[in-house]
């Protein structure tokens, strides 16, 4: 009898041992980890939910830098566009602007002109008096023509100096004066300066960067309009 729970004893231990040991593991499946990662499928393709969510934080920073680059692309033309040099020509009188859009108008670059209206106080004109009404106007403006002085204006208002003839309007005495001495210097006769306070609207031309084309079509018109100046937009 006590040979035989010899034998069962020693049989039980040996089993424990077995089963220890991991020797019955294809029989008997347990739950330890080697077994376990064992019976996984793919199991070297597994991804932690750590190393997944790492990832797209990582996969969206480039694209974010990427969407950076067109909003600083788009934001430079503007910028360019503000550098752009704009010239300004001015500030012509009522005829004298007419004049001048009239001959802008035959040249391709018409569409790239911008009006702006100039307010400006005048205190002095170059005049001719009234002399013979309107007869008289009339030989004196050919007498200009013929000097080649085409920058004039007939006063017909019902003044004291109707059918007199401006020969231009100025904003000081001193410019008045060197523009009477530069027609006398012409030819013509008779003409002097005058008190002359009135605000005018005048017109100023604005061209935003021109190419050396348009700046030598311009400046050949202007050699028509000589008491114009041209200048640039901030000024």
């Amino acid at each position: 009898m006590l040979k035989l729970f010899f034998y069962v004893l020693l049989a039980a231990n040996g089993l424990l041992f077995a089963v220890h040991q991991g020797y019955l593991d294809p029989l008997l499946p347990t739950g330890r980890e080697p077994a376990r990662m064992g019976r996984q499928i793919n199991a070297d393709k597994l991804i932690l939910s750590g190393a997944q969510s790492a990832s797209p934080a990582g996969a969206t920073g480039a694209p974010a830098a990427a969407t950076e680059a067109p909003a600083a692309a788009a934001a430079r033309p503007g910028k360019d566009q503000e550098n752009q040099a704009c010239t300004e020509i001015g500030n012509f009188g009522l005829a004298d602007a007419a004049r001048f859009e009239a001959r802008v108008a035959r040249l391709p670059f018409k569409e790239k002109l911008a009006r702006r209206e100039v307010p400006e106080a005048i205190t002095h004109m170059v005049l001719i008096p009234p002399q013979g009404g309107k007869e008289g106007a009339d030989q004196r403006v050919a007498d200009l023509r013929a000097l080649g002085i085409a920058d004039y204006f007939v006063i017909q208002d019902n003044s004291r100096r109707r059918w007199g003839i401006s020969l231009g309007l100025f904003k000081t005495a001193e410019a008045a004066n060197a523009h009477l001495a530069a027609v006398a210097q012409r030819g013509v006769t008779g003409a002097r300066v005058i008190e002359y306070n009135v605000g005018l609207a005048r017109t100023a031309f604005q061209l935003r960067d021109p190419d050396p084309q348009i700046k030598a079509g311009i400046e050949k018109i202007m050699a028509d309009f000589p008491r114009q100046e041209i200048r640039s937009c901030d000024s």
